[in-house]
């Protein structure tokens, strides 16, 4: 599994964005919605994880001048533009 990877590899702090609210109840909640997961390794070597939904700051340790609000539409579009065309 990735997460014990990057727990062993001491990997500081990762990020999943389901901008569909697609993911599982486990890992986004319910009632399910897009979630921006911010998963931040303790000094115990395990992992935390913080939530951000509709137009919540995200927060980053590794990122501490970082400043974003979580936008689904925003996001939305790049990722369109990534899409391949066939």
């Amino acid at each position: 599994m990735k997460l014990e990877d990057y727990e062993t590899l001491g990997i500081p702090e990762y990020w999943i964005v389901d901008y569909l609210g697609l993911g599982g109840r486990r890992y986004i909640g319910s009632p399910k919605q897009p979630t921006f997961s911010v998963y931040q390794l303790s000094e115990m070597g395990e992992y935390q994880v913080k939530l951000f939904r509709d137009s919540h700051p995200i927060e980053s340790a590794i990122f501490l001048n970082y400043s974003s609000v979580w936008n689904r539409s925003c996001l939305r579009s790049v990722l369109e533009k990534r899409k391949p065309t066939h």
